[in-house]
């Protein structure tokens, strides 16, 4: 059986696609790899550089080249990409990061033999911008050197992994169906790795990871329903994949969900829908009494009933200025 299968997942990376590939193939082991390239139907010359690709190396770079975008923010390019794959290890990568290091896949793939209990192993990676951001280390000096399923779970996202950092078992993925709904692919499938073994860290930094791609803001997506409402129906998943016991924590991370749906683009003209989500996020979250008003002011109570209630409190002020006058 082949060691390692390194998986590039791309679409539309014409400008980086070359650079992920070089970075794969400059790997020196003492095992043989795969280079599998998932392309979910680029049109803008991407497929045209993988193929240039395998043609130089035709015996090292294997595309998969999908006759239609399949949709799911990439998800179903990488498991349609990873069913073809030949090797016990699985390095991901998506087509605009990069990896910095010659030796890491031979750093990894050690790691795990020398680790059996281990569902995967990671490493630090550099963070870079798009828009100028100063780029910067993920993982701090006193990150721990193991990983388990408490950790990837907290009353906040929980994301210190990046995808060009790890290689995992892939006898140990399996997709249920709240994953294959999922608009993130990295935190279910950290998930679901952690729930089978504890995850390693090697304190070294060997990839690149690229945010901010296509120009998208993170701060659009937290204004948009579709995307949080994805976000909930992930979360109440992992809750489930969990068996639950982490519901506490969970159920607070999900009702930072529902507030941050408060102010979505969609809800901005529907009282109703967005009075029904304001009194769930007040169920679930039970916040301090200056919170309760606030939210209650702002997005349940009716305007012209605040007018009136206003009116009737300021009344004897008034009445009592005007007597004084």
């Amino acid at each position: 059986m082949l060691k390692v299968s390194v998986a590039i997942l791309t679409y539309n990376q014409k400008a980086f696609i070359g650079q992920a590939i070089e970075s794969a193939l400059k790997q020196v082991t003492d095992f043989e790899y795969e280079i599998l390239v998932g392309d979910d139907f680029s049109t803008d010359g991407t497929r045209e550089i993988i193929l240039d690709y395998q043609k130089r190396y035709p015996d090292k770079i294997r595309p998969v080249l999908h006759p239609k975008n399949l949709g799911q923010n990439g998800f179903f390019n990488t498991v349609e990409t990873l069913k073809l794959a030949k090797g016990r290890y699985i390095a991901h990568m998506d087509g605009d990061d990069y990896w910095t290091d010659s030796s890491k896949l031979q750093i990894l793939a050690d790691h795990l033999d020398a680790h059996p209990d281990q569902s995967a192993c990671f490493h630090n990676a550099l963070v870079t911008h798009d828009d100028g951001t100063p780029s910067y280390e993920l993982n701090a000096p006193d990150q721990k050197a193991e990983v388990t399923l408490r950790d990837l779970i907290g009353e906040d996202e929980v994301w210190f992994i990046a995808t060009s950092a790890v290689l995992f078992k892939g006898d140990l993925m399996y997709y249920p169906e709240w994953f294959r709904k999922s608009s993130s692919g990295d935190i279910p499938r950290y998930i679901i790795l952690a729930r089978q073994g504890p995850i390693g860290y090697i304190p070294r930094l060997m990839s690149v990871y690229r945010k901010n791609r296509g120009g998208v803001s993170n701060k659009d997506h937290y204004r948009d329903a579709r995307f949080l409402r994805n976000r909930i129906m992930m979360y109440e998943g992992i809750d489930r994949e969990t068996n639950f016991e982490f519901t506490d924590k969970i159920r607070v991370n999900i009702s930072r969900y529902y507030r941050m749906l408060l102010d979505a683009r969609q809800y901005s003209r529907n009282y109703f829908g967005r009075a029904a989500l304001a009194l769930r996020y007040l169920w679930m979250r039970k916040p301090e009494s200056n919170e309760w008003r606030c939210v209650l002011r702002e997005y349940v109570v009716p305007g012209w009933m605040m007018n009136i209630y206003s009116f009737f409190a300021l009344l004897p002020h008034r009445l009592k200025q005007s007597s004084g006058d």
